[in-house]
């Protein structure tokens, strides 16, 4: 052991133990054991230039355990997290506690993609155009353009009275696609270029593993000039890394993108150059194959590998069509761009759009092809009013690890979920950190006394036609007996809409007073804000809610999940994921579709009990936990609950917490 490491050790036991200043400074901090060995195994990774996969449980206190040996001792840090609430939440609140309890010297900056800034450009336009579609868009720009006067940041989220999912918001930030860069009359003013600069010179850097992953894959500035300065990068909620790494790694075009860049030729035309060419003749054809091409299929929600689609499908010839018409406004494009420099962008946008879409179509339709080494899946995804033809690559260990060759760094990977019964294979294997160190700190929360495991007795398969409906009648007892406080988490969109309706007759038939709080009604803050201040209501989520939700004390007693988290077989990444894996001999259930289950539960499972004095009942009412030879693995895998099939004990389970 190096006589830094050993320092750092004592150190740290000094600041976390007892009598320490964590102790003195903080209101509630107690000192746990696991924590201060967690942050001991950081400070040593840090002291060594060494990479770690650190998995937590609960209740840990895995933020400070990572955080403290960063600052004091990480160099040049940069922290990605899951979400922006945690992104906020660590910048705001987390690493300003630390920094004045230890005192130290460090700056700090928080750098989101380019969507959550204010564009000066784009905001003038859109007030110039005066294009807005509700009388609501025009109340919240005109908040939006007090707001540019007074904010120091441009940061959308300080602005809590515009709704995040307003569509005005659109109008009034830029993309990769549409921002002017150096050219642009506001370059100086800039947020965007602001909040790089100061995350440049920051000693400590608070991304999200969106914003990683787009701006390492698209060499854009921003975390791409970071990464070669950070002495460590620490990721929090790692266990999201493979699916959001895959995201970016790969290539997407929307016919939306199509549909933008037609209305933004139209309007910068017509501007520029009236005279140059019959600008709404030449993008309706454009726009016609791109609204053809979403009208190939069907369902509102459908996504489909590309070997899957019909030869005879009349996609193939409006992919076609829409190349010759994208090429015809590229040669206009090409003649008009220098008469202005949002012209000039256009064009650039058109060749990006044509290239993607030749690119797509020439990695042959038998959906299996080779680039740069790295397998890939093409796959199409259908929405209400886009398509989206994608390129996934299978695996994303041999990128990522490209990204990690080089200058040598800290690399630590956290998170309460990555592990399945202290195995970490299945993560290592999908993000190519074979033979790094791992290591596993338990919840400190005792489990067998704070909550309870139960899964129903005569529970029909989960493919059963009332399934959903069985759920309802199962949890139903419970819901009373626990007096509402209850989250109810589906595996799919919708389920959550048939229990809602289910539970909204079933309450009002039962005279029960429950707040009823479901996803997509309102943004998932404002429905956890009500549901926490409502006191007794159930709470109906699918994916959002499994995880990165945070619901202490009496508000929440009950977690009900209806099914096993298993992704649907028929998603053509997955498919061919399994293919891939079949081929090298291994068995795709139990080496990808099992272990991503386990993990996913185990995130679910988590919303329950999320301190020393919660207490609750984890109800799983898919029968297959008990009845399939896997179900023992999966449990097996959740903390220590007590267990039970009786509908007594669980109802028993409330009372006592009264007594």
């Amino acid at each position: 052991m190096t006589p830094d490491v050993d320092v750092h050790r004592q150190e740290i036991e000094q600041l976390f133990g007892e009598s320490g200043v964590l102790g003195a400074s903080i209101p509630g901090y107690r000192p746990r054991q696991a924590q201060i060995e967690m942050a001991q195994a950081i400070a040593k990774a840090i002291a060594n230039c060494e990479t770690l996969l650190a998995e937590a449980g609960t209740g840990t206190g895995k933020t400070f355990a990572y955080l403290i040996p960063a600052l004091l001792w990480g160099g040049k840090v940069i922290v990605s997290t899951g979400t922006k609430n945690l992104q906020d939440q660590l910048f705001l609140r987390d690493i300003p506690t630390i920094r004045k309890t230890l005192k130290a010297p460090v700056s700090v900056a928080l750098l989101k993609g380019r969507s959550n800034y204010l564009c000066h450009f784009h905001l003038e336009r859109t007030v110039q155009n005066g294009r807005l579609s509700s009388r609501e868009d025009v109340a919240y720009l005109r908040d939006i353009s007090r707001f540019i006067k007074t904010t120091q940041t441009g940061d959308k989220s300080e602005l809590s009275r515009v709704p995040e999912t307003a569509s005005v918001w659109s109008l009034v930030t830029s993309t990769r696609d549409t921002c002017l860069g150096s050219e642009c009359q506001y370059y100086q003013d800039c947020f965007v270029m602001k909040a790089r600069k100061e995350a440049q010179q920051a000693d400590v850097v608070v991304v999200n593993h969106h914003l990683f992953f787009a701006d390492l894959a698209l060499k854009e500035t921003g975390v791409a000039e970071l990464l070669p300065m950070a002495n460590t990068v620490i990721f929090d909620e790692a266990h999201q890394l493979p699916e959001t790494a895959s995201l970016f790694f790969g290539e997407s075009i929307s016919t939306f993108q199509i549909l933008e860049l037609c209305r933004d030729t139209l309007a910068e035309g017509l501007s520029h150059a009236r005279d140059g060419a019959e600008w709404a003749n030449l993008v309706a054809p454009v726009e016609r194959s791109a609204r053809d091409l979403r009208l190939c299929f069907q369902q509102d929600s459908i996504r489909l590998a590309l070997a899957q689609i019909a030869a005879s499908s009349p996609f193939f010839q409006h992919l076609d069509e829409l190349k010759i018409h994208l090429r015809e406004l590229i040669t206009v494009l090409e003649k008009q761009a220098e008469r202005a420099e949002t012209l000039e962008q256009c064009r650039v946008r058109a060749l990006e759009v044509q290239d993607k879409l030749e690119q797509w179509r020439e990695l042959s339709a038998d959906q299996k092809i080779k680039d740069n080494a790295v397998e890939s899946v093409l796959w199409v995804e259908a929405y209400a009013s886009s398509l989206q033809l994608h390129r996934t690559p299978l695996s994303i260990a041999p990128i990522f690890n490209k990204q990690r060759e080089g200058t040598p760094r800290t690399w630590i990977f956290a998170s309460a979920t990555m592990a399945v019964k202290n195995d970490f294979s299945h993560y290592v294997s999908q993000m190519g950190l074979w033979d790094e160190p791992a290591m596993t700190w338990p919840s400190p929360f005792d489990y067998a006394k704070q909550a309870l495991l139960y899964v129903p007795e005569n529970m029909p398969l989960p493919n059963a036609p009332t399934y959903t409906d069985s759920v309802i009648d199962a949890a139903l007892p419970l819901l009373v007996a626990s007096k509402g406080r209850a989250f109810i988490l589906c595996t799919t969109n919708r389920a959550v809409r048939h229990c809602a309706e289910r539970l909204k007759d079933e309450f009002a038939k039962r005279e029960l007073n429950f707040p009823l709080f479901v996803q997509g009604d309102r943004g998932r803050t404002e429905l956890l804000e009500q549901f926490r201040n409502s006191g007794n209501g159930v709470l109906i989520g699918s994916q959002s809610f499994w995880e990165g939700v945070d619901v202490r004390g009496d508000a929440l007693s009950l977690v009900v999940i209806d099914k096993l988290p298993f992704a649907p077989p028929d998603d053509p990444v997955l498919a061919a994921r399994i293919e891939a894996m079949e081929k090298k001999g291994l068995n795709g259930f139990v080496h990808h579709q099992l272990p991503e289950a386990i993990i996913n539960l185990k995130q679910g499972a988590g919303r329950l009990i999320r301190d020393e004095t919660d207490r609750g009942v984890l109800m799983i009412c898919d029968p297959r936990l008990i009845s399939k030879p896997y179900g023992r693995r999966i449990w097996q895998s959740l903390p220590p609950f007590a267990r039970t099939r009786e509908q007594q004990v669980a109802l028993d389970f409330f009372g006592e917490a009264k007594a």
